[in-house]
């Protein structure tokens, strides 16, 4: 994938990266279950997500383009005292190690992939690295919101469904916001889906 996010993270352009975990993450988890297991975070950013995660005991690897992106997610776990292993990776087409997972989370990596196919090719690749029954938990722009001069890319729920479901059974798809401190955070579909069996 061709992204300038390296770029952005050395010039400080991040908006997505409100230095905290996502509130949706932390709700997903704490209502639906979820056990600790080893854990992939696919675009980690600065690693607060992972961060969190692996205070609650999940074993999290976590991958993000931007080197620069990484290094500050590896300095914020250490002062965190968190075990996360954070890689410079690209999810699309580098070898991810520790898999299998038993959960895989994207806040805003899907919809960050250019075309449906290429999101199709996504998708199929978060089931190759999920067990059997694993969970995968997304935060995709929404499309129901007026498009934001600066914002994150929309996809309505259809386009959604269409890219996801061969590989997964959509658990819930609820409309919210992503975790922001922003005024007004962009809308957000939050979707949990499991890995359809065979």
């Amino acid at each position: 994938m061709e992204h300038n996010f390296e770029d952005r993270y050395r010039n400080g352009e991040t908006p997505w990266d409100h230095g905290q975990v996502d509130c949706n993450l932390v709700d997903m988890v704490a209502h639906n279950g979820i056990q600790p297991c080893r854990a992939l975070d696919i675009g980690c950013g600065t690693g607060d997500n992972a961060i969190w995660l692996a205070q609650q005991g999940f074993e999290v690897v976590a991958c993000d383009l931007s080197a620069t992106a990484i290094d500050r997610a590896k300095a914020k776990a250490r002062a965190a005292g968190a075990e996360s292993r954070f890689v410079v990776a690209d999810f699309l087409s580098d070898k991810i190690a520790g898999a299998t997972f038993g959960l895989v989370i994207d806040r805003g990596c899907l919809h960050s992939v250019p075309g449906d196919e290429n999101r199709r090719r996504f998708a199929q690749r978060v089931a190759d690295l999920l067990q059997e029954g694993g969970m995968w938990f997304s935060l995709v722009g929404n499309a129901d919101e007026p498009e934001w001069e600066v914002g994150p890319p929309q996809l309505s729920a259809t386009e959604l469904a269409s890219i996801v479901e061969p590989c997964f059974e959509i658990l819930s798809l609820a409309t919210g916001h992503f975790g922001s401190s922003q005024e007004t955070p962009p809308r957000a579909w939050i979707c949990l889906m499991r890995k359809r069996a065979g």
